[in-house]
């Protein structure tokens, strides 16, 4: 499944602004598209076609790269990338930018052994209060003791336990309660470009009715994980149609 879609020239930074949230909404969509197929070591990649840089990943999408790759256990693959978005002037004015630095640090640098990147982090984060520091500093020196104690038997099979979800279950399609309820959020995300194109004209909303279309098309109609997603996109589709083309009413006939 390969997602194109492109955003037509606009004047006004409100305009801009909407049509970046539709932008990003549509990634999820695509996110959950490649989720639905098992495709998931394509995500990053298929991303950066349209956003170029890690730095213009927005907030949201970040996160959910985040807790991807730490599920499937290959924190590495996000490893720079959003050590590259934290370093951005721009994105670290943004509401929720403590959250990624908190789930990059827990969930990339820690697996990963980065104890000095991690406590330099910890550290020199703007937006953590004294409290979340001393956590954070704490959560390092923990991991860092424990990552230097040598490995027994019985504590390989505690964390066994502790860490059910193998990576084949990923492949065969079984995910995680934490990541199934982010992809909860579409729904949320579903309703909020349906608002943005009640306020858009005709040719945007057909534009972007289209490229859903494209995704159904492109989705195994046969495959029994795929009717969940093809169902909530024709919902989509359909209330988008009866925006272009509202039911006209009759007026009654009067002899």
């Amino acid at each position: 499944m390969i997602l194109y879609f492109s955003i037509p020239s606009l004047s006004t930074g409100e305009d801009i602004s909407r049509c970046e949230e539709i932008k990003a909404s549509l990634c999820i969509v695509g996110m959950q598209s490649l989720a639905e197929m098992n495709r998931w070591r394509e995500v990053l990649s298929w991303l950066l076609q349209y956003y170029k840089v890690p730095e213009k990943l927005p907030l949201k999408i970040l996160e959910m790269c985040i807790l991807l790759y730490s599920k499937l256990e290959e924190p590495h693959v996000i490893l720079e990338v959003g050590g590259n978005w934290l370093r951005d002037e721009g994105n670290r004015s943004l509401t929720g930018y403590g959250t990624i630095v908190e789930l990059y640090l827990l969930q990339v640098l820690l697996p990963l052994g980065q104890f000095a990147e991690a406590e330099s982090l910890a550290k020199g984060c703007d937006v953590f209060s004294k409290e979340q520091q001393a956590i954070a500093l704490r959560s390092v020196a923990e991991r860092q003791q424990h990552w230097a104690e040598p490995r027994t038997p019985e504590k390989s099979e505690q964390v066994e336990k502790e860490q059910p979800i193998t990576r084949k279950e990923w492949q065969t399609g079984h995910l995680p309660k934490k990541f199934v309820s982010i992809l909860k959020l579409l729904q949320k995300v579903l309703k909020l470009v349906m608002n943005c194109l009640h306020s858009m004209p005709s040719r945007k909303i057909l534009l972007v009715a289209l490229i859903v279309y494209l995704i159904v098309l492109r989705l195994d109609p046969a495959a029994s994980s795929s009717h969940p997603f093809i169902y909530t996109l024709g919902q989509l589709f359909w209330q988008m149609w009866a925006t272009v083309f509202p039911a006209r009413t009759t007026p009654p006939i009067t002899s």
